[in-house]
Parts: C-alpha cells; sequence; structure tokens
C-alpha cells in the first residue's frame, strides 16, 4: 500500500490508529509540506477493531496482553532529517508523554529497527541489547518462532560497548535512557531492508529522573 507519486504508506491499521504530527509553519507552502514528524498510537482498547495489535505479525504479545494493564502500541516514528536531533523531537515526545498520561496508559511498546540485514554486522550492538537490556520476564515479548533471530550473538566479555553503542539507532538510545527493554529475538525485515528489535516501557518502572525526562515541559 505504497504510492509512491503521491508520497503515502498506509495500512489497514491507519484508520484506528491515533496520529501525531509535528508541524513546521515557517516551512510554507501546504500543510503536508509542513510536517516534519510523524508517530502513530494505538490504544490497547482498540484492538477488537483492528484484529490485533500491528506488531502480532511479528511478536508474541501475549504476556503484555495478558497482563491486565493499559497498553499503548507505538509505530512508524519517523523524523525529517533536518530535524533530527532538536526541538522537534522534543515536542514529539513531549506531547506523546501528554497522550499516555492523560489516558492513564501503563505501557509502551512498538518496534524500532537497525538499517540492514547483515546479522553478523550488527552482532555487537544486539548482544549489548540482549546482555544489558533484556525486559524482565513479566514484559519480555519474543519474536514469533518462525521469525526469531537471537540477539545473542556474542559474549559480552567480547563487546566493545562504547563501539556497539554508537551502532544503536538514536531511537532505541531514547528508550533505554528513559528505562525501557528490549525484547527476546530480533526480525529480519528483508522487504524494508532492516533488522527490528522490541521495544517495552513500563511506566511503573521509571525512577523520578527518567519520568522527568519524558514529562519534560509538561
Amino acid at each position: 500500500m505504497v504510492d509512491h507519486a503521491a508520497r503515502l504508506e498506509r495500512d489497514r491499521f491507519d484508520p484506528v490508529f491515533d496520529h501525531m504530527l509535528v508541524f513546521d509553519h515557517a516551512r510554507g507552502g501546504t500543510p503536508e509540506e509542513q510536517v516534519v514528524g510523524v508517530y502513530r498510537l494505538l490504544p490497547g482498547e482498540r484492538i477488537g477493531e483492528t484484529g490485533g495489535f500491528y506488531g502480532d505479525g511479528e511478536y508474541d504479545l501475549s504476556v503484555l496482553k495478558s497482563s491486565g494493564r493499559k497498553l499503548l502500541e507505538l509505530g512508524r516514528s519517523c523524523l525529517h532529517r533536518d530535524y533530527r536531533g532538536g526541538a522537534a523531537m522534543f515536542h514529539l515526545w513531549t506531547q506523546l508523554a501528554a497522550y499516555t498520561i492523560e489516558r492513564e496508559i501503563e505501557i509502551l511498546f512498538g518496534t524500532a529497527s537497525f538499517h540492514g540485514t547483515d546479522l553478523d554486522a550488527l552482532a555487537a550492538p544486539l548482544s549489548l541489547l540482549h546482555h544489558r537490556h533484556m525486559a524482565p520476564e513479566d514484559l519480555r515479548v519474543r519474536t514469533l518462532p518462525e521469525f526469531h533471530q537471537t540477539l545473542a550473538r556474542m559474549p559480552e566479555a567480547e563487546i566493545d560497548k562504547v563501539a556497539a553503542m554508537r551502532q544503536v539507532p538514536a531511537l532505541i538510545k531514547a528508550y533505554l535512557r528513559l528505562g525501557g527493554f528490549v525484547g527476546d529475538g530480533a526480525f529480519v525485515d528483508r522487504e524494508f531492508n532492516t533488522t527490528d528489535v522490541f521495544l517495552v516501557l513500563d511506566t511503573a518502572r521509571m525512577n523520578e529522573r527518567q519520568r522527568a525526562i519524558y514529562a519534560k515541559g509538561l
């Protein structure tokens, strides 16, 4: 469902997700041309309209679905390359915090991607995530067995941790700074030329410093 001429990418979940957009009106042009950031959000109470979460196609989400807690799936996070690392990300995360607080969301989750599908080239950062940031059992979502690729590709003692962390995408680092975790296993998406990892953030496990970062500006 990609229309390159119209610059659109969509799927059957879009009508049910909420869509958070960041505009820079100083860019001029049409409203569409002013969009510099996007996030899409699916509160758990809406999955009856979709038949499940988007992530169900790659991951076994039963540990979250059976938790009885209020869930929010995040996806399609993207910032225009000229706005990365600046105020646009601040506004996106501030409004995401407001959204979750208003709806009393307890667990946020979604996937983030490494570029490329060469697992050997990604062995160090994937292994670092496994050894240092694996989710506790009550949050440990696992890649579906037919797609599962282990994150633990090398022993922790052999990892150059500084170099490995440089390979970790900014979005994953942001979740880790907030006290987030990764799930068990990677998903190799050859269609999009990415290697995906599962991210989960339990707001009850955030300490005050992390909570202050997340809700900064509210």
